[in-house]
């Protein structure tokens, strides 16, 4: 075999594709249970639920902590089997790897928003390692929030051998 790159992949870098339905509408009430949850047993920081301190710091309002996912509700799914990074039956790699994930933190989530998801094949790169051929594909899924400001970027490392 000569390569892991499909034409299907290929043909995927760079397209962003919308991921999924928007989120709910984002309420105090789930940023508040959020930031309980990732503090446990901690306090949460005042500025995840109350909103008199919030308002007197930097930002001005209450906001979500980095990590708040706001698909964590169900919320309808689109239709699509969206996954250039994986062979087909038949294809060479059929072993797929979690090569983990980077986010990066930018606008603050806030109460009221709501939050796209998009997503693309960011890159991807062929070496030969102790398996053989293998493939790492960089997968970036960004966050958007109703007024078109990114609110966070992840990129998932999909390792296939």
């Amino acid at each position: 075999m000569d390569t892991l790159v499909s034409p299907r992949l290929e043909a995927a870098r760079g397209v962003w594709t919308e991921y999924g339905a928007p989120s709910f509408p984002v309420t105090l009430s789930d940023i508040r249970r959020w930031a309980i949850a990732v503090h446990w047993p901690e306090p949460p920081p005042r500025v995840h639920w109350d909103e008199e301190y919030a308002r007197a710091t930097r930002w001005g309002g209450v906001i979500a902590p980095p990590e708040f996912n706001p698909f964590a509700w169900p919320v309808a799914r689109i239709a699509t089997d969206w996954r250039p990074y994986a062979p087909e039956p038949g294809e060479p790699g059929q072993h797929l790897l979690n090569g983990g994930r980077r986010s990066t933190f930018r606008t603050p989530i806030r109460p009221g928003d709501v939050i796209r998801a998009r997503r693309r094949v960011q890159e991807f790169t062929e070496r030969t390692g102790r398996f053989g051929l293998t493939l790492f594909v960089e997968m970036e899924r960004e966050l958007v929030n109703q007024h078109g400001a990114v609110v966070r970027t992840d990129v998932d490392t999909i390792v296939r051998h």
